[in-house]
């Protein structure tokens, strides 16, 4: 099986003073269709750099990275937002839902910028949010909204364009037990029932009985990868508290 996403040899290095910061050191890594994967480590290990250069939002300076078959290590700025719009959708720790939009308008923009008429774009926004349970909400603005309900809104304009692929940067981190636990269910959901390749960078060891796979991140390179049940909570997260180990 082909993978959605390969990662070989990559490299990525931000230009600063005389030397340079080394943010990813050779990394390799695959993610396959109805897969999830989580992304761990400590904070500023490289997590967010690796979710960023495999979503085309950031450029490596070396490797290779395939997205749905295509090498995207080398293509120019103009390039990289089609193959994003194409293959990928994003969800945000902080939502990056716009403030004058209403819920559905939203949803509705993703549509409207792979080139869906206004009416169906309005059509396929209301069954968005249907899906993830906000049907009610169409015409809420985010400032009306709670941060699960945000995040739900998130997860619909991310699933507008059909991605293959789906990246999420702390998509829990901000809600309760609860709400954190509805978000995973459904990110599971596109994994596993709509075969979708999903991505999950997080601190929140109270998601990891979600993972199929967890590849902790550790000074820009893979230290571990592996089953969750198989490896120890303490390998994968910093400071966990006792009661978390029995969600693994």
């Amino acid at each position: 099986m082909q993978a959605a996403i390969s990662v070989r040899r990559l490299t990525k290095k931000y230009e600063e003073g005389a030397t340079g910061t080394l943010a990813l050191r050779s990394v390799d890594l695959d993610v396959c269709a109805g897969e999830l994967l989580m992304l761990m480590g400590p904070s500023g290990s490289g997590k967010t750099t690796l979710l960023s250069i495999m979503g085309c939002i950031l450029t490596a300076t070396s490797g290779s990275v395939r997205v749905a078959g295509r090498e995207v290590v080398g293509l120019g700025e103009k390039e990289l937002p089609a193959i994003r719009l194409e293959h990928i959708g994003f969800v945000f720790q902080g939502f990056n839902l716009f403030p004058t939009l209403t819920a559905g308008e939203n949803v509705e923009l993703m549509l409207d910028l792979k080139g869906v008429s206004a009416g169906k774009a309005k059509k396929r926004a209301h069954e968005l949010l249907d899906q993830v349970g906000l049907g009610a909400k169409y015409g809420s603005f985010p400032a009306d909204l709670s941060g699960g309900q945000k995040q739900r809104v998130a997860i619909a304009r991310a699933l507008a364009g059909d991605p293959q692929i789906i990246l999420a940067d702390e998509p829990t981190a901000a809600l309760d037990s609860h709400t954190g636990r509805t978000v995973m269910e459904m990110m599971a959901e596109l994994a596993h029932r709509r075969e979708r390749a999903v991505v999950i960078v997080t601190h929140d060891s109270r998601v990891l009985s979600f993972a199929d796979r967890i590849v902790r991140i550790e000074d820009g390179a893979v230290a571990t990868a592996a089953d969750p049940e198989t490896v120890p909570v303490g390998l994968l997260t910093n400071n966990v508290p006792q009661e978390a180990v029995g969600l693994v």
